[in-house]
């Protein structure tokens, strides 16, 4: 009888432990519902505006593919096309932009994906062309990692006054070597390089700085650095100094221009277009 009583008395116990967790699992299951359907409904706007996503060095489908189709599951944006050009500037393009306010992204490859700027920055601009004759498009953002950020500001600094091409409305630079790699000098720091340039500028800074009367003063700029904290102050490949070398240019230059440096592992180079925490800001910078 005692055996009894204790078996019905573990069995009512284990009753009311099974329905207080499934309670839970369906609390904190829609507590995540709202919290998306927050952040997708109130705080993104949604236009017909096509976003290029740029591949660094030696880059492919993969460097921006994830990030997108993070993006996608959460409803901020929607992969419409894909441009792959050829060394000789041939753009074959995968799908169509549908003209709806989906925030289209365009995925931009190139088949030599070790080229250099110059000839990167050509290449986006046959991209720019081939969606203004196809697509009447009119306004793009332009969003580069690595030397997809570098070929992405030859652009601007080369080809950015061309009334022919859509206009360029936001720009972010994610971990490019804007300033081809150039470290802290002694005495240097992070600050006076965000407020007063780089004491040393290569030629290719000075690139951009001589081309920035072709960037338009209306572009919104974003800026991302990686530090990995290893006492490198680099995120294993590009020095903070130098992803950040291009901030005083264009406040100089009258562009409204936001950064923002990730640390930790999740800050290494290749892993930033990997980080949801980048994904969050990029996709805030450009629809929110």
């Amino acid at each position: 009888m005692k055996n009894k009583k204790f078996n019905l008395i573990i069995a009512v116990c284990f009753l009311l432990l099974l329905v207080s967790c499934t309670s839970q699992k369906s609390s904190d299951n829609e507590n995540q519902k709202v919290q998306k359907d927050s952040t997708n409904i109130e705080t993104i706007q949604k236009s017909s505006m096509p976003t290029l996503f740029i591949h660094g060095y030696s880059g492919g489908n993969n460097s921006f593919g994830r990030m997108i189709k993070r993006m996608e599951r959460n409803d901020l944006t929607k992969k419409e096309l894909i441009l792959t050009i050829s060394a000789e500037g041939e753009v074959k393009a995968k799908g169509k932009l549908t003209s709806k306010a989906t925030n289209p992204s365009v995925q931009v490859l190139f088949e030599d994906n070790k080229n250099n700027e110059w000839n990167q920055a050509e290449w986006i601009k046959y991209c720019l062309a081939y969606m203004q004759t196809n697509y009447d498009v009119t306004h793009v953002n332009l969003v580069g990692h690595s030397m997809g950020g570098a070929s992405s500001l030859r652009y601007l600094t080369t080809f950015g006054d061309d009334p022919s091409l859509p206009k360029v409305n936001k720009f972010i630079g994610i971990a490019a070597p804007f300033n081809n790699f150039v470290e802290l000098s002694n005495g240097e720091t992070i600050e006076d390089v965000i407020h007063n340039g780089p004491t040393v500028q290569s030629d290719r800074l000075n690139d951009y700085i001589t081309g920035s009367e072709n960037i338009s003063k209306d572009m919104s700029v974003l800026i991302i650095a990686g530090d990995v904290e290893d006492g490198s102050l680099s995120d294993e490949a590009v020095p903070v100094a130098d992803a950040l070398s291009v901030i005083s240019l264009f406040k100089e230059h009258g562009n409204q221009v936001q950064e923002k440096i990730f640390y930790g592992k999740s800050a290494q180079h290749s892993q930033l277009h990997e980080n949801i925490e980048v994904d969050q800001l990029v996709a805030d910078f450009l629809w929110k």
